[in-house]
Protein backbone atom coordinates (compact mmCIF):
# COMPACT_ATOMS: atom_id res chain seq x y z
CA UNK A 1 0.00 0.00 0.00
CA UNK A 2 1.78 3.66 -1.06
CA UNK A 3 2.10 6.43 2.22
CA UNK A 4 3.20 9.03 2.34
CA UNK A 5 4.30 11.41 5.67
CA UNK A 6 2.85 14.45 6.74
CA UNK A 7 5.12 17.66 6.84
CA UNK A 8 4.89 19.95 10.18
CA UNK A 9 3.43 22.66 7.30
CA UNK A 10 0.32 19.57 7.17
CA UNK A 11 1.80 18.79 3.60
CA UNK A 12 2.90 15.73 1.96
CA UNK A 13 3.20 13.95 -1.84
CA UNK A 14 1.11 11.82 -3.12
CA UNK A 15 3.29 8.54 -4.39
CA UNK A 16 3.69 8.30 -8.01
CA UNK A 17 1.59 5.05 -8.29
CA UNK A 18 -1.43 6.86 -6.68
CA UNK A 19 -0.53 10.12 -8.87
CA UNK A 20 -0.61 7.83 -12.46
CA UNK A 21 -3.75 5.58 -11.72
CA UNK A 22 -5.75 8.98 -11.42
CA UNK A 23 -3.85 10.54 -14.16
CA UNK A 24 -3.00 13.52 -11.77
CA UNK A 25 -1.21 16.28 -13.24
CA UNK A 26 0.54 19.54 -11.92
CA UNK A 27 -2.36 22.04 -11.11
CA UNK A 28 -5.38 19.14 -11.14
CA UNK A 29 -7.37 19.83 -8.44
CA UNK A 30 -8.30 16.98 -5.71
CA UNK A 31 -11.27 16.53 -3.19
CA UNK A 32 -10.84 14.64 -0.16
CA UNK A 33 -14.26 13.26 1.22
CA UNK A 34 -14.73 12.48 4.84
CA UNK A 35 -17.20 9.86 5.28
CA UNK A 36 -19.04 8.68 9.14
CA UNK A 37 -17.19 5.33 9.64
CA UNK A 38 -13.93 7.82 9.67
CA UNK A 39 -12.61 7.19 6.21
CA UNK A 40 -11.24 9.15 3.73
CA UNK A 41 -11.80 9.41 0.14
CA UNK A 42 -9.43 11.21 -2.75
CA UNK A 43 -10.74 12.32 -5.68
CA UNK A 44 -9.11 13.54 -8.53
CA UNK A 45 -11.29 16.45 -10.32
CA UNK A 46 -9.48 16.28 -13.75
CA UNK A 47 -11.70 15.01 -15.89
CA UNK A 48 -13.75 16.87 -18.69
CA UNK A 49 -17.54 16.64 -18.34
CA UNK A 50 -17.63 15.13 -21.99
CA UNK A 51 -15.27 11.80 -20.57
CA UNK A 52 -18.53 11.25 -18.12
CA UNK A 53 -21.13 10.33 -21.25
CA UNK A 54 -22.61 7.09 -20.35
CA UNK A 55 -20.73 6.23 -17.44
CA UNK A 56 -24.21 5.68 -15.49
CA UNK A 57 -26.00 3.36 -18.42
CA UNK A 58 -26.95 0.31 -17.49
CA UNK A 59 -28.17 -1.90 -19.76
CA UNK A 60 -32.26 -2.57 -19.75
CA UNK A 61 -32.64 0.73 -17.26
CA UNK A 62 -34.58 3.37 -18.77
CA UNK A 63 -33.24 6.92 -18.16
CA UNK A 64 -34.62 8.62 -15.43
CA UNK A 65 -36.08 11.85 -16.10
CA UNK A 66 -35.16 15.16 -14.48
CA UNK A 67 -38.30 15.01 -12.34
CA UNK A 68 -37.53 11.97 -11.09
CA UNK A 69 -33.54 12.49 -10.05
CA UNK A 70 -34.99 15.99 -8.10
CA UNK A 71 -37.22 13.47 -6.44
CA UNK A 72 -34.58 11.09 -5.18
CA UNK A 73 -32.24 13.87 -4.19
CA UNK A 74 -34.99 14.83 -1.99
CA UNK A 75 -35.72 12.03 -0.85
CA UNK A 76 -32.48 11.27 -0.02
CA UNK A 77 -31.81 14.50 1.31
CA UNK A 78 -34.61 14.23 3.92
CA UNK A 79 -33.82 10.49 4.82
CA UNK A 80 -30.48 11.97 5.80
CA UNK A 81 -31.75 14.91 7.77
CA UNK A 82 -33.80 12.52 9.95
CA UNK A 83 -30.92 10.38 10.34
CA UNK A 84 -28.81 12.73 11.71
CA UNK A 85 -31.96 14.24 14.19
CA UNK A 86 -32.23 10.75 15.68
CA UNK A 87 -28.58 10.45 16.23
CA UNK A 88 -28.30 14.23 17.88
CA UNK A 89 -31.09 12.95 19.99
CA UNK A 90 -29.11 9.82 21.77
Amino acid sequence: MPSSTLTSKGQTTIPQEIRERLRLRPGDRIDFVAHDDGTITLHARNRHVTELAGLLYRPGQKPASVREMHDAVAEGAVGRYLRSTRKAKR
